[in-house]
């Protein structure tokens, strides 16, 4: 026959105890929670870390629309977020060098299944891109890896690397079209000042840059406010 509680009132008194215990243990974790809240907020932005840097030709001159060639068959590139960080420049046209409005897209990596979106063009046509111009398979660089115009009959419209065959898609956030890249390219975002038609690299979008582990680590900054943009065959 189990025994009879003799002494209920301390037994209330110790689940009166616990329980209070509990709950100074659950305000605790909430104060603790808010504190790391405070310090890791969620999301965070992470524009402060990048430069902004004017496109400047290598005369010193800002980069102005009428300096950029729809469908450029040559390869236009510039440093960015550091030094030997090459980009393409890209002002995106159509078959008959018309321009053609890049709208912000939604761009999946093949590797991981994640989603960016991306930031569209910029200029007086939403025409003007850029992105990494280092193969996101194995770091291949221009001029192995190149834009071909839409009247190219090889890749038409597309960034192909010939060392490997990857392929992306410039008009849709620099996308994978062919392997074996797992990665687009990662996005640059341009800022497009209308009053003296200027454009300013701001902040890098989707995957890391090949070859880093963060787009802002590894390298050396670029001195001064501006970065320049040159011309290859």
């Amino acid at each position: 026959m189990p025994q009879e509680n003799k002494n209920p009132d301390l037994s209330r008194r110790n689940f009166l105890k616990a329980m209070g215990v509990l709950a100074v243990g659950v305000g605790v974790a909430g104060i603790l929670r808010g504190v790391v809240i405070d310090i890791i907020p969620p999301n965070q932005n992470v524009e402060s870390g990048y430069p902004t840097l004017q496109l400047a030709l290598p005369n010193g001159n800002p980069v102005h629309t009428s300096d950029l060639i729809v469908n450029n068959p040559q390869i236009v590139i510039f440093n960015y977020p550091l030094q030997n960080e090459p980009n393409f420049l890209l002002r995106l046209g159509d078959s008959n060098n018309n321009d053609v409005a890049v709208q912000p897209t939604e761009v999946t990596i093949p590797a991981t299944g994640a989603k960016f979106t991306s930031p569209g063009g910029a200029g007086p046509y939403k025409s003007v891109v850029a992105s990494s111009a280092i193969c996101q398979h194995l770091g291949c660089v221009p001029p192995e890896i190149r834009f071909h115009p839409p009247n190219d009959t090889s890749y038409p419209g597309k960034i192909h690397c010939d060392c490997h065959g990857s392929t992306y898609d410039p008009y849709q956030g620099f996308s994978v079209v062919t392997g074996p890249t797992q990665s687009p390219l990662p996005n640059v975002k341009l800022v497009y000042d209308a009053t003296n038609d200027t454009y300013s690299a701001s902040l890098m979008i989707g995957p890391v840059i090949y070859g880093r582990t963060s787009d802002l680590s590894g390298g050396n900054p670029i001195s001064g406010n501006s970065t320049e943009v040159t011309t290859i065959s």
